[in-house]
Parts: structure tokens; C-alpha cells; sequence
């Protein structure tokens, strides 16, 4: 029996945001960060994007609601990077 660890749980969120949905055939596993690039911060959809992490990643309901979090930080007036962060280890996406 393997034990879970925290690298594991950052390599399984890697994974799940170099994979664009629909990116295994006949499963909607992956991410769609480029969506909600251009709606605006107030919208559901980031929320929409944790729950579906959570559901493609289903070791991180073990984690409590507040370790998974996501932010957007405008770069420039043409860029917006997002970031997701999981139990302290933060990954960026965008640009």
C-alpha cells in the first residue's frame, strides 16, 4: 500500500492542468482555464473549475474546502494569469 503524500497530490493537480478537457478519449477529465480567461471574476465559473478538479481528482476531497483555492491576477492590460492553488503548492495558468 502506497502512502498519499503532497507531491503526489501537486503532480496529480499538474497532470490535470496539462490536460485540456476531453484530452483522454471518452472521458471529460481535464482542465478548461481558457474559458473563464474573458468572464468576469464575479461569475460562477471558477467555482465550476474546483468542482470539476475535485471531481477528476477525487483525492482531493479529502482535503478541506478552503485548501483548493483560484485567483486571477491581470498582467497588463492583455493578460490574465490564473493561479490554483492546493494545500500551500501554487500553480499558474494563462498568458
Amino acid at each position: 500500500m502506497s502512502i498519499m503524500t503532497g507531491q503526489l497530490a501537486q503532480d496529480m493537480v499538474g497532470d490535470w492542468l496539462a490536460t485540456p478537457v476531453n484530452g483522454y478519449l471518452g472521458s471529460n477529465y481535464g482542465q478548461d482555464l481558457k474559458r473563464i480567461l474573458h468572464t468576469p471574476m464575479a461569475s460562477p465559473a471558477a467555482d465550476a473549475q474546483l468542482a470539476k478538479l475535485r471531481e477528476d481528482v477525487p483525492v482531493l476531497g479529502i482535503l478541506p474546502s478552503n485548501a483548493i483555492n483560484i485567483y486571477a491576477q491581470s498582467r497588463d492590460y492583455d493578460i490574465k494569469m490564473i493561479y490554483i492553488e492546493v494545500a500551500g503548492q501554487t500553480f499558474e495558468f494563462g498568458g
